[in-house]
């Protein structure tokens, strides 16, 4: 049975992975293992050890603690009971998250500005 812990950490190390655009086989090659075993990661199916955690976080550009955000409040933020209960798997947040921040910082404050009225507005 999966442990609710693995299966956020590997959530995270998807999420992470995705938005650094990328692939199961290059995070794996970075770490010195099979892209198999990322996989399983990323599903919880296997706990990630501490040190293998360690290469994990250095490849992807993170803390340790980047994979342990958001582990055991249980709560959803306020105004937010309309979104996806695992937003780290839904998979055009995800696609929306990498666009916006493929866009100029000046203009992608624009579009957060609006982005903020209009979700005022409804």
């Amino acid at each position: 049975m999966k442990h609710p812990v693995d299966v956020h950490v590997g959530k995270r190390i998807r999420h992470r992975r995705w938005i650094c655009g990328t692939t199961q086989q290059q995070l794996a090659e970075k770490v010195g293992i099979k892209f198999q075993q990322i996989q399983k990661y990323e599903t919880g199916m296997n706990r990630v050890s501490a040190s293998r955690l360690w290469d994990i976080a250095h490849a992807l550009d993170v803390p340790v603690s980047f994979f342990f955000d958001g582990l055991g409040d249980g709560q959803m933020p306020v105004g937010t009971s309309d979104m996806p209960s695992d937003l780290l798997s839904d998979r055009e947040a995800l696609e929306l998250l990498r666009s916006y921040y493929a866009i100029p910082e000046t203009q992608r404050r624009r579009l957060f500005d609006l982005a903020r009225v209009l979700s005022d507005a409804a």
